[in-house]
Order: C-alpha cells, then sequence, then structure tokens
C-alpha cells in the first residue's frame, strides 16, 4: 500500500495485493470503511505525477541528493531525525507545545513545516516533520537550514 500524498502531490492512496487481501481490507480496515473512492482529480493528479517519474529520472535523483544533503547537514546540526530514510524528514523535538513554537517561529522565518504531537507520536517524542522536493534548489535549502539552525538555537531545541 502506499499514500499519493507525499510522493505524487494528491490526497488518497493505494494497496495492491491478492484479491481475498484487499477483500480482507476493504472489510475490516477502519480507515477504509470510513473512506470513499478518490475523486477524479486526485487520480488524475497521481497519473500524471507517475508520468513524470518515468519520464523523467533525473528528477529522483535530484530528490536523492537534497535529501541526502539535508539529512546529512541537519544531523550535523545537532537535531534527531529519528531513523528517516525519506525525503520527509522528521526533527524531534520533545514537548507538544515546544514542537508548535518552532512550527510557528519557522513559519515567520519563511520555512513551512507540520508538527506532529501526541497521540500520533508518543509524549516528548513531538516532531517537526520536514519535506523535500527535487525543485528545491541549494539555495532553498540553504536558507531553510539557516532558518531552523536559528529557530532551533532560539529554543533550545539544540
Amino acid at each position: 500500500m502506499g499514500t499519493f500524498s507525499k510522493s505524487l502531490a494528491t490526497v488518497g492512496g493505494f494497496i495492491a495485493g491478492d484479491a481475498h487481501v484487499i477483500d480482507h481490507v476493504k472489510h475490516n480496515a477502519r480507515s477504509e470503511i470510513f473512506s470513499a473512492a478518490p475523486p477524479p482529480a486526485s487520480v488524475a493528479a497521481a497519473m500524471k505525477a507517475l508520468q513524470i517519474i518515468e519520464r523523467e529520472p533525473e528528477r529522483r535523483k535530484q530528490l536523492w541528493e537534497n535529501t541526502n544533503y539535508m539529512q546529512h547537514e541537519i544531523t550535523t546540526l545537532g537535531f534527531d531525525t529519528g531513523a528517516s530514510a525519506s525525503p520527509v524528514i522528521p526533527l524531534v523535538i520533545g514537548a507538544d507545545m515546544d514542537a508548535f513554537r518552532m512550527t510557528v517561529r519557522l513559519e515567520e522565518e519563511g520555512v513551512f513545516v507540520n508538527p506532529v504531537v501526541s497521540p500520533a507520536v508518543p509524549d516528548g517524542r513531538a516532531m517537526i516533520r520536514t519535506s523535500y522536493m527535487a525543485t528545491h534548489t541549494r539555495e532553498h535549502l540553504d536558507r531553510a537550514l539557516s532558518a531552523t539552525e536559528k529557530v532551533g538555537r532560539e529554543l533550545g531545541v539544540i
């Protein structure tokens, strides 16, 4: 199974498997029971994104260059990124309110991030989710790093 929201620029997701597995998921998974089919526009967006991925493999290469650069730089600054192995790199902050404060401060500095707080994560492991794209330039990444370092030091996270 997979999501369209992180990698294919839309909402929804998919599951592939044997018919009996899919049937079981359809009738037993709470998230499936209370969901509906994705809207046609979301399906079209996912299909177009897949076409771009196949047609332009250099984008995946650039995405991983950006991801590896940010992972290295963020951990060098002293942030805990957990066991991240994707272009979505978490910054473990600690208390829920600290994650909210850091999210607001980063937005004020021009950096968009998402807080993830309890009960989505264990108490004391609130985090900020950072996400990277192939189209981010080194200038974009360095600007985000500078702001993240500034706010991280300001709030005592690093």
